[in-house]
Formats: C-alpha cells, structure tokens, sequence
C-alpha cells in the first residue's frame, strides 16, 4: 500500500548549509498499519512526509501509494491519496468559513466543483452525525466560524476532515504537538478510534516516545534520515521508554539526547 524505496533528500546541495535530510530511506506499509514515528530534531521525520506528500520533490527513489507511482506528481494531484493532520492547530482549516463549509469542502476533495448548492440536507445529517461521534459539541455549532474554535476542538475538525473521505493514507504530524497534555490526550484517542472504524493506513509523527509506544501496530525510529529500528506485534506491546533509548544506543552507537522528546 505504501512503499519509499532509496528516498534521497538534500537540502541546499553543495554549499555550507548542505543538509542530507533523507539518506536512502526504505519503508513497505501494508494496508491498515498504523506506524507510530519518532527520532531527535532532524532526524528526517517531518521530511519524509512531506516527501510522501509532494511538497517538495526528491532526489531520487521511488514513492508508491496503493500501486500508483507518484514520485513526480506534485502536491495537489496526490491529494485524493491523502489525509493530513498539521502540528498547528490553524493548518488544515479555513478560520473564517463555517465548520459546516469546512466539512464540504473536505467531502469535495479530489473533485470537480460545479455550481450545484453547496451543502444539501443529506450532508447535513451526515456532517452533524460526524461531529457528534467526537463529543466535543461541534454537531451543534456547524454554523460557527471555525476561528472561534479552541486549538483541540479545531484539531478534531481537522482529523474528522482528513478522514471525511477515506484516504489511502493518513498523516499525523505531530498533530498533538501544540496542545495541552488533556487535550492532546482526547485528540489520541479520537485519532485511534477514528483510524480503527476505517481501517486506515496512518503514520503517525510524534515527540513522545510513551504515546509511540502506546499507539499503532507498528513504530520505527528514524536517525540521520534513515529508519534505525523498526518494532512491531508482541515486541511492541512490551516495549518500554528504558527499552527504546537502549535500543537507540545499540543500533545508532549514540545516547539519546534530544530535550524534546526525553522531557514529554
């Protein structure tokens, strides 16, 4: 369903800022994995969804999303494929248009757009059904502006928007990120609900190695713009903090030692 195969990325090439982001990067997702993501400040983590995104081209290698070739295809024609969730909560909305519009305009994605009324009474019922199933309230705000919204209210906005129409793949990048630890909490547990209802392939970018452990089939840890460790099944379930960072230290031949993540 998702393959990088040799995904190279460096940035300002052949100057005194040059920086390998990516360096030969591998990664094979199956259909409904749910990869959790972690490693230090540019490890390469955010690059390589970008890279899956198209928001930049890469180097060289090659992208594949349920066998469809997209390494040369720019941002907006992958987005049918996609489903995104940002770190800032005002990412991925439209502050002064309605939770309702915001919603339509997620179901019209990868779309034509005609002149036909914008949102019908069967979208309605669907939208407000949505909303509800968060339980935040929002099913009885549709007509608020999206702006007056608090940062884990839009945050779920944004997932449900992602998810409106099933993507081949979901990415979650650092979507808590900006959140208090409550409210980050509640958006974890919607974006696990919500994953295991539509049974979507998800990677999922995070700071903290406690909710890589606990979410997802699957976490790799990324280190110089390659995956160092890959974790899955029973391994998994029993790994702890303690485990990860000694890990970390056998395969990268270094300490952990990024503030960021040791301190959440």
């Amino acid at each position: 369903m998702l393959d990088l195969v040799q995904i190279r990325k460096t940035f300002n090439p052949k100057t005194v800022n040059e920086k390998v982001a990516l360096d030969g990067l591998n990664l094979h997702m199956d259909d409904g994995d749910f990869v959790t993501v972690i490693g230090g400040n540019g490890a390469g983590k955010s690059t390589m969804l970008n890279a899956i995104a198209g928001v930049w081209p890469v180097d060289s290698g090659s992208i594949t999303i349920d066998g469809t070739d997209v390494t040369r295809l720019s941002e907006h024609r992958r987005a049918a494929l996609l489903g995104r969730v940002f770190q800032d909560p005002m990412t991925g909305t439209a502050a002064t248009m309605q939770i309702e519009e915001n919603l339509a305009l997620a179901a019209r994605r990868g779309e034509r757009r005609t002149l036909k009324p914008g949102i019908t009474r069967e979208e309605r019922r669907l939208y407000r059904d949505k909303l509800a199933a968060l339980g935040l309230g929002l099913e009885d705000r549709m007509t608020a502006k999206v702006g007056l919204l608090s940062g884990g209210q839009r945050q779920a906005l944004t997932l449900l928007m992602a998810t409106l129409k099933k993507p081949k793949l979901l990415l979650l990048d650092e979507h808590t990120a900006a959140l208090d630890p409550r409210t980050a909490a509640k958006v974890l547990e919607l974006s696990e609900q919500i994953v295991a209802e539509n049974h979507l392939m998800t990677l999922m970018v995070t700071h903290n190695m406690r909710d890589a452990i606990r979410y997802g089939n699957r976490l790799i840890m990324m280190h110089e713009g390659r995956i160092i460790l890959d974790i899955a099944g029973e391994e998994k379930k029993h790994l702890t903090v303690e485990m990860l960072m000694d890990a970390f230290a056998r395969t990268s031949g270094e300490a952990f030692a990024n503030d960021r993540i040791l301190l959440s």
